[in-house]
């Protein structure tokens, strides 16, 4: 029996789209740009101060637009997802492929469009473009960098109703003691019944609210968002929306945190990392495995992180040491230090150290800033000596003069090149510009020990320090566990010593509370490093 719905498909818009862009305006190297919008009643804007000028107008500029937006009632339910319109490349890398002429995936086995329509706004990580639009919120989920600012509420429903017989309501039931029956929409008093009766036909109203348990199961299901992206509230298996659901809002309780927890931030990560692997195969969307690969790198650094301040003073119950290296920039610090044992232009133990806390300085670009301060705390009444030497062997190349070096004050540095750590030529080393500065630090504060300076202790007692330091366990005991300690032909060669000397320095390392007990034997010097000096460990 064919029914009458009384209704007519009506067409969609399609989702708007607010995008501005920032160009070089005239030669690049002038610094002049150009902010334009794809509205066309916004003008184009010239700014010749600079890209952070540019960029500031830019993100006003968009406030605007989302403004008015908000005016006029936000995102429209009946829009079209924008992101569709474009084969969804903004999240789908294989379409931008296949307009540059490489063949592309179908969208459509990546992911379905699907969710409410929301407002969103994205940008480029080089901060040149930036983008409002109505899309859907699985796009949205699946762009890289987009934020949901609004979401459509959702259309009003209709069902069909047949025409009911004569005498009987639309469900089929006789009307109670001659009782008009009205639908929610009209109004229900006596006096209007009447008019009430020649509303609309039955075959356009609204129909009831549902209230079997599935309709109950759709209003119960919970959203979120997580790493700026939102959870579809129709993502199957629903035990992964709720996973997500529950990890975004476990990442910002943990957030409110006024403590680290490092074993709990590795915890969450792992989750993460699980849940978009899921997640991923679920949709087809690469950006979420990429996503899980990040993950399981935080989680790992987390749990190193953990194990590298959970170590303590002994094998026993001891007290937290909060360390100033990470395991894996202890094992960058011994690379150091054996590039300065292959590299010192002289094997002197002042030329090596100066050598070293230099090569720290300079490590990433070939170059640094020096004080007449520095070189005096390291090496004392042999500080211009030793820079003379450098220079004159061609390690080192200055400004000026040896003495206008040390005659320069924090305020006012000397710059320094080493031509061999420039980058033209092979880097020594791998590690960045945080742990090159925290490494740095570290020498530092070795070399600078309070008690080291008390005991007036030359550069070959401070290089053994170091050295000590840098091979020393988490508990503070020396060299490997197969090794039995610090092996002296290698401890001697770092320090410029003769074998049988380095007794004598760990000597003056015991009186200056630097090491807690030192003793050769078998060709190694055992001992563990003081408690105060503990979080200085290379964690070998």
């Amino acid at each position: 029996m064919a029914v009458e719905t009384g209704m007519q498909q009506e067409e969609r818009a399609a989702g708007r789209v607010w995008t501005v862009r920032l160009a070089p305006d005239g030669h690049p190297s002038a610094g002049a740009v150009r902010l334009s919008c794809s509205r066309p009643a916004c003008a184009d804007q010239r700014f010749s101060d600079g890209a952070a000028a540019g960029r500031k107008a830019a993100i006003g500029h968009l406030n605007q637009h989302l403004a008015r937006i908000r005016e006029g009632g936000g995102p429209r339910a009946e829009a079209w997802c924008a992101c569709h319109a474009v084969d969804c490349a903004w999240h789908i890398p294989d379409v931008l492929d296949q307009r540059r002429g490489v063949a592309r995936q179908a969208p459509a086995a990546v992911v379905r469009c699907g969710g409410p329509v929301v407002l969103a706004v994205s940008a480029d990580r080089a901060g040149r473009l930036w983008r409002i639009a109505e899309m859907c919120a699985r796009c949205a989920a699946a762009t890289p960098g987009c934020r949901v600012l609004d979401t459509a509420p959702p259309p009003a429903r209709t069902t069909p109703v047949r025409a009911a017989p004569a005498g009987k309501t639309a469900s089929g039931r006789e009307p109670a003691g001659g009782v008009t029956v009205v639908f929610s929409d009209h109004d229900s008093s006596p006096t209007t019944g009447a008019r009430s009766s020649r509303a609309a036909p039955p075959a356009t109203v609204p129909g009831a609210r549902a209230s079997t348990p599935a309709g109950a199961s759709r209003r119960a299901k919970r959203s979120g968002k997580i790493a700026q992206r939102v959870v579809p509230h129709d993502l199957e298996p629903d035990v992964l929306r709720l996973e997500l659901v529950e990890l975004g809002e476990a990442f910002r309780i943990y957030q409110r945190r006024t403590e680290p927890d490092l074993a709990l931030l590795a915890e969450l990560h792992e989750r993460k990392a699980r849940a978009f692997r899921l997640w991923a195969d679920v949709s087809g969307d690469g950006s979420l495995r990429r996503e899980a690969h990040r993950a399981e790198k935080a989680a790992q650094t987390s749990r190193e992180m953990h194990a590298n301040r959970g170590g303590t003073v002994s094998s026993g119950d001891g007290p937290v040491v909060e360390r100033l290296l990470t395991r894996a920039q202890g094992g960058h610090a011994r690379t150091v230090l054996e590039y300065v044992r292959a590299q010192a232009p002289r094997p002197t133990a002042e030329v090596r150290l100066a050598v070293l806390m230099l090569t720290l300085r300079a490590a990433r670009a070939g170059s640094g800033n020096l004080t007449g301060q520095d070189l005096a705390g390291w090496l004392q009444a042999d500080a211009e000596r030793v820079l003379g030497q450098l220079v004159e062997d061609g390690w080192l190349r200055l400004p000026g003069t040896t003495g206008e070096v040390m005659a320069s004050r924090p305020e006012d540095p000397t710059a320094f090149t080493v031509p061999a750590l420039l980058p033209e030529h092979p880097r020594p080393f791998v590690f960045g510009k945080s742990n090159r500065s925290r490494i740095s630090g570290w020498a530092q504060k070795v070399a600078g020990d309070r008690k080291l300076r008390k005991k007036k202790a030359g550069a070959a007692t401070r290089l053994l320090a170091l050295y000590a330091a840098a091979h020393a366990r988490p508990d503070g005991r020396l060299g490997r566990v197969e090794d039995g300690g610090l092996i002296l032909s290698e401890a001697a060669a770092f320090c410029g010593l003769a074998v049988e000397d380095v007794g004598e320095h760990a000597d003056l390392l015991v009186a200056a509370d630097w090491l807690a007990e030192g003793d050769i034997a078998a060709g190694t010097l055992r001992g563990r490093l003081t408690e105060r000096v503990l979080p200085l460990a290379g964690l070998l």
